[in-house]
C-alpha cells in the first residue's frame, strides 16, 4: 500500500473513531442514564410512576397536541410544497423563506409571540373574551405553539422531491383530461409518499418533545395544560427523581421508535428509487 493509501486509511480510522466516541459520550450515554435511573428499582416502581394520574394526563395531552399539530402541518406542507414547486406567483421566494422561520427563531420567542397576540396584552384578547374563547393557558395555545415550532418539517421534506421530479408526468395527466386533484392523487402523491411519511415522522418526534414554546403558553396548570416534557420538569424540580426519569423514559422510547421508523422509511424509499431507476 502506498503512502497516500496508508494516510487515507489512518484518517478514516481516526474520523470514524472520533465520530463514534462523540456520539457515545454526548448522545448514547445520557440516554442510557435516563433509562437506568427509570428502572433502577425495578419494573413495578417504574409502572407506578408512569401510571400516576398527572403523568397519564400529561402523556395524553402530549399525544393530543402532537396529533393535531402534525395533522395541520401535514396539510399545510402538502399545499405549500405543491404551490411552490408547481406554480409561479408573486412572493414565492418570500413564502419559502417564511417556512424556514421556526428553524431560526427560539421556541421561547414563539411562545411569547402567542402571549402578546392572544394574552391579556394582545390585540386579539378583547375579541376572544367577548366570545368566551381561551387560547393562552389552554389546550389551543399548546397546539398553536407546537404547530409553530414544527411548521417546516413536512414541507421541507416534500419540496426537494417535487422539484427533482419535474412536471412532465403531471402535465401529461392534465393533457389526458385529469383534473388537478386527480393528478395530485394519482401522479404526484405516489412519488412523494415516502418523503411525506418521513416528514410526518420528524414532525411527530419534534412535537412530542417540544418544551420551550409550550412552556410559555401553558401556564403550567398541572393536569390541565402540562404536556409530558413540562410535567417532567416539575417532577425533577420537586425532587421526584424516580417519577421524572420514568416519565422521561417514555419520551426516550418514543424517540427511539420514531428513529427506527424513520430509518425504515428511508431504507424503503431508497430501494423504491433504485427500482424506478432500473
Amino acid at each position: 500500500m502506498n503512502r497516500w493509501g496508508r494516510e487515507n486509511r489512518a484518517l478514516k480510522t481516526v474520523l470514524v473513531a472520533a465520530s463514534f466516541a462523540f456520539v457515545a459520550l454526548f448522545l448514547v450515554l445520557p440516554l442510557c442514564q435516563v433509562l437506568w435511573k427509570a428502572f433502577e428499582f425495578g419494573v413495578r416502581p417504574f409502572w407506578d410512576s408512569v401510571s400516576d394520574t398527572y403523568t397519564a394526563k400529561a402523556l395524553k395531552l402530549s399525544i393530543i397536541t402532537t396529533v393535531l399539530a402534525v395533522a395541520c402541518n401535514t396539510l399545510f406542507g402538502l399545499c405549500a410544497a405543491w404551490a411552490v414547486t408547481r406554480f409561479s406567483f408573486p412572493g414565492k421566494g418570500f413564502l419559502v423563506t417564511l417556512i424556514d422561520i421556526p428553524f431560526a427563531v427560539s421556541p421561547v420567542i414563539a411562545g411569547l409571540v402567542f402571549i402578546m397576540t392572544f394574552g391579556r396584552l394582545g390585540w386579539a384578547y378583547p375579541f376572544l373574551t367577548e366570545h368566551d374563547i381561551k387560547i393562552v393557558f389552554a389546550v389551543p395555545g399548546l397546539v398553536l405553539a407546537t404547530i409553530f415550532v414544527t411548521f417546516p418539517f413536512v414541507a421541507r421534506e416534500i419540496i426537494p422531491v417535487l422539484t427533482a421530479r419535474g412536471t412532465d408526468e403531471e402535465e401529461a395527466a392534465v393533457l389526458m383530461g385529469a383534473g388537478l386533484f386527480r393528478t395530485f392523487r394519482s401522479v404526484t402523491l405516489p412519488h412523494i409518499r415516502w418523503a411525506l411519511l418521513y416528514g410526518v415522522i420528524l414532525c411527530t418526534a419534534r412535537a412530542m418533545g417540544e418544551f420551550g414554546a409550550v412552556s410559555v403558553v401553558s401556564g403550567h396548570l398541572r393536569g390541565r395544560t402540562n404536556t409530558l416534557p413540562l410535567h417532567i420538569e416539575i417532577l425533577f424540580r420537586e425532587y421526584h427523581t424516580l417519577q421524572s426519569f420514568s416519565a422521561a423514559a417514555i419520551l426516550v422510547a418514543t424517540a427511539v421508535l420514531l428513529l427506527v421508523a424513520r430509518n425504515i422509511v428511508e431504507g424503503i424509499s431508497r430501494k423504491d428509487a433504485d427500482c424506478h431507476v432500473r
